[in-house]
């Protein structure tokens, strides 16, 4: 299933170069820690979906590299640049070989397949 996304072409250019360097710096971050980590968690302070997941995979035995990006009262624009790329609602963002597996509630099932 493709993401209903807007084309390029129905996109002034200004606008698409504002798009593509929103906190391009930490989209790269993440896209680097997916390729040199199996286990990634990209994730926020304060926020107990987060820490749920994190004890998911510490439960499990299995080794994750964790990035957290500011907390419920800072950072948002970098959290907003993180979900406009991979498309994702919500923190965290669990990601499996490279593959985006959703949130903590989807770990479980995948963990548990």
């Amino acid at each position: 299933m493709k993401r209903n996304l807007l084309s390029e072409d129905q996109i002034d250019s200004q606008a698409l170069q504002a798009m593509n360097s929103f906190h391009q710096d930490v989209v790269e971050e993440v896209k680097n820690a997916i390729k040199n980590h199996k286990i990634v968690v990209v994730g926020m302070g304060q926020n107990p979906v987060v820490k749920q997941a994190k004890k998911i995979l510490d439960q499990k035995g299995l080794k994750y590299h964790s990035l957290s990006y500011g907390n419920y009262f800072s950072k948002w624009k970098v959290r907003l640049a993180i979900k406009l790329w991979s498309g994702w609602p919500t923190y965290p963002q669990v990601f499996i070989d490279g593959k985006l597996i959703g949130g903590a509630s989807d770990l479980l099932k995948f963990l548990n397949k």
